[in-house]
């Protein structure tokens, strides 16, 4: 599984402009450069393959506020392994991947809406605007080779349940699938794995994200 960890670290450095990884031994390093993200470490383990050891050496090896850890197993298993100063999203995120067809499906904009596609970068953004020009919904894939990452996908509240969220996907696997990406890879939230399932994507590991705050604070 090491290699669709690093598919993904490898699309979400592009998505997110963030700096090359670096190889660790286990997993990699990014540096991102925000002042609530400056850099993340991703274990390259996945699931019954991630060991407490590991974890905690990793964890303990961190000094500085606004550091992330990215663990693919179970936040209910994974917190109880950080010590003080780490705050860990109680809610699992979810590895997940799909082929990449060259369509994927329905991809009418309903009516009123409008729909923008552009590319800067490497990375292809979607944006669908409500008939009053709003935001409505959005996403983002970076193709890198063989593989792409869906990142950023959003839905405005008021816009939910319109199959919005669905066209913003398939828009962008099309795409990916047009620059020769063979396979798609994600990090969902809870909430939009139902989604992601219902178009064809399959969970791979769970996802913990945890932050250290060095004060024993919570992140959220």
């Amino acid at each position: 599984m090491d290699g669709v960890v690093r598919a993904w670290v490898d699309g979400w450095v592009v998505s997110r402009g963030a700096a090359p990884p670096v190889r660790e031994p286990w997993g990699f390093t990014v540096d991102v450069g925000q002042p609530a993200h400056v850099s993340r470490h991703v274990l390259a383990a996945v699931g019954d393959g991630v060991e407490e050891e590991t974890v905690r050496g990793v964890a303990d090896g961190v000094r500085g506020a606004g550091v992330w850890l990215k663990v693919f197993q179970d936040p209910a298993l994974v917190g109880d392994w950080l010590g003080e100063g780490w705050w860990t999203d109680p809610e699992p995120g979810w590895l997940m991947t799909a082929p990449l067809p060259a369509r994927t499906g329905h991809t009418r904009v309903p009516d009123g809406y409008g729909l923008s596609r552009w590319t800067r970068g490497g990375v292809t953004r979607v944006l669908v605007t409500a008939p009053d020009g709003s935001f409505a919904a959005r996403g983002q894939v970076a193709p890198t080779g063989a593989t792409a990452v869906v990142d950023q996908v959003e839905t405005a509240p008021a816009h939910r349940r319109r199959g919005l969220g669905g066209l913003v996907v398939r828009l962008l696997a099309e795409r990916a699938a047009a620059e020769g990406a063979e396979t798609g890879v994600l990090a969902g939230t809870p909430a939009g794995r139902a989604l992601y399932e219902s178009l064809g994507w399959t969970v791979t590991a769970p996802l913990t994200s945890a932050k250290f705050t060095g004060t024993g604070e919570t992140a959220g």
